[in-house]
């Protein structure tokens, strides 16, 4: 396969989405004075549903978010409550796709949590977590959510582990341990059957999740780095987002099923921030944003050729350390609004929505640009998708806009304190102290515990001695001897 380098110069094409622009929400409706974190690992730190914005936060002893109403614009309170359970820096955030009040969080202390945030926000404080999911020996830098099934999370740690949890019965029941080194993304196809992984090993991959088999593995295609990679809804295909061997930006096609060379590559420009990809399957658009950048660059992407075709460049001054992305169900169907960003501006503490929007002069609903979209209900049970079913989303309209109650009620199992055992191995059997403290704690606990084990073999010593001396009395006390001397002077004269 011959790999094709796209030209800069955009082409004159027919496209209901080539005069999509991006509008900055006013001040007022803005999000201010928020300590975004400053840890400078490579995630998004936000999390939009249609309910709540949530935000990874600057905070001493233990890592926090914040969880804001989306309508409650303007600035926030220093003293805003937080959800603050972690014992370490919280590293990724997402919301759970099919109950808007529910949102999963993984930290450096090496756990996953699962909160519920009661309507309307949170009013203290929120330390207690619906589930604490501990199965990783190291910290855990990504998590996802399955997009068809109720209750099955995958997360990914720095000890070169996917572990798929069952929220049902909060347990590990499969681990993926194909990987060789940190991995960086995780994502799925439409019916959640493929992963596609990148990884710190430099190789692009595509797995059954529920066997861990490797069906694809990129070779060592040393033209492109891939740092990110997301499937393109149905298409059969893959982008990734990297660096070239000249260390310039680069973003690849790939066929889903043969990852020996890309379709074509197109080099983007020589800053060194990471290009984070953004997939729009209802309008097949493309957006591309970079760490510590300014701008966001949209494309349409189709089956034939040229394959990636740009349509314009959203430009802003401000530096974007993150973006959340608002649900299709959350959208302004009435502006035309077809995506929405949520903009992180770290040295400002401000989170600015921004629209793309389609101009369009009718103010009917446009069903062209609004297909059927994903909706709010899963297809699929855990034990269904964990029995080797697939199925496809369960789809809805956004004509009538969004108002319909959802009636999915998470339930956290009640757990006996025992270890997580996935393919034979004990997850929980070395999972170290995550705090200083805790590793004191742990380290009196073992002295008391040694003291009490030398204790009871001092006694048992003792114990064994007395036993030894009362067995040496029997055999010494003379009725035990008389016996001894009649047994054998009566053998004597029977012979």
């Amino acid at each position: 396969m011959t790999v094709t380098k796209m030209s800069w110069r955009p082409t004159y094409r027919s496209s209901k989405f080539r005069n999509v622009y991006g509008k900055v929400a006013n001040r007022e409706h803005c999000f201010e004075g928020i300590p975004i974190t400053k840890n400078v690992h490579d995630n998004h730190f936000c999390a939009v549903n249609n309910k709540f914005l949530a935000i990874v936060t600057e905070s001493a002893g233990g890592g926090s978010f914040v969880v804001i109403p989306v309508t409650q614009f303007g600035r926030i309170d220093p003293h805003y409550p937080k959800v603050c359970g972690h014992h370490g820096n919280v590293l990724d955030i997402k919301w759970n796709p099919f109950h808007d009040n529910i949102i999963a969080s993984c930290s450096e202390d090496s756990s996953v949590r699962i909160w519920e945030v009661p309507d309307g926000g949170l009013r203290r404080n929120l330390t207690e977590s619906v589930l604490e999911l501990y199965g990783h020996s190291r910290r855990v830098g990504l998590i996802e959510w399955h997009p068809t099934t109720s209750g099955i999370l995958f997360s990914a740690g720095y000890d070169y582990k996917i572990l798929i949890w069952n929220l049902e019965i909060g347990e590990p029941v499969k681990m993926i341990d194909c990987h060789t080194d940190v991995i960086l993304c995780m994502s799925f196809n439409t019916e959640g059957s493929l992963l596609a992984t990148s990884c710190k090993d430099k190789k692009l991959r595509v797995i059954e999740p529920r066997s861990g088999k490797v069906l694809q593995q990129e070779a060592n295609f040393k033209n492109h780095k891939v740092n990110r990679v997301v499937f393109l809804g149905n298409m059969k295909r893959l982008l990734t987002t990297g660096v070239s061997r000249w260390n310039t930006r680069q973003i690849a096609l790939w066929d889903q099923e043969d990852l020996s060379m890309p379709i074509i590559e197109e080099e983007i420009d020589g800053l060194s921030g990471l290009l984070f990809p953004f997939y729009d399957a209802d309008t097949h658009m493309l957006y591309l944003a970079g760490k510590g950048d300014g701008n966001i660059r949209y494309y349409e992407i189709t089956l034939e050729k040229p394959y990636l075709q740009y349509l314009m460049e959203f430009r802003s001054p401000a530096p974007q350390k993150g973006l959340g992305v608002m649900p299709k169900h959350g959208l302004d169907v009435g502006a035309c609004e077809v995506f929405r960003f949520y903009k992180l501006v770290t040295l400002k503490g401000l989170i600015e929505p921004i629209s793309m929007i389609v101009p369009r002069r009718s103010e009917t609903y446009q069903e062209d640009i609004y297909p059927m979209t994903p909706g709010t209900e899963p297809a699929l049970s855990a034990d269904e998708w964990l029995s080797g079913i697939n199925r496809g989303p369960v789809l809805m309209s956004l004509k009538e806009g969004y108002n319909r109650p959802n009636k999915l009620v998470f339930k956290a199992p009640v757990k006996e304190k025992k270890g997580g055992v996935v393919n034979g191995i004990d997850l929980l059997e070395n999972v170290p102290p995550r705090t200083e403290n805790e590793l004191l704690q742990m380290f009196f606990r073992q002295q008391e515990e040694l003291r009490r084990l030398k204790d009871e073999l001092t006694q048992k010593d003792i114990k064994i001695r007395q036993l030894e001396l009362e067995l040496n009395n029997i055999r010494n006390s003379p009725n035990i001897s008389n016996n001894n001397n009649n047994n054998s002077s009566s053998n004597g004269s029977s012979i």
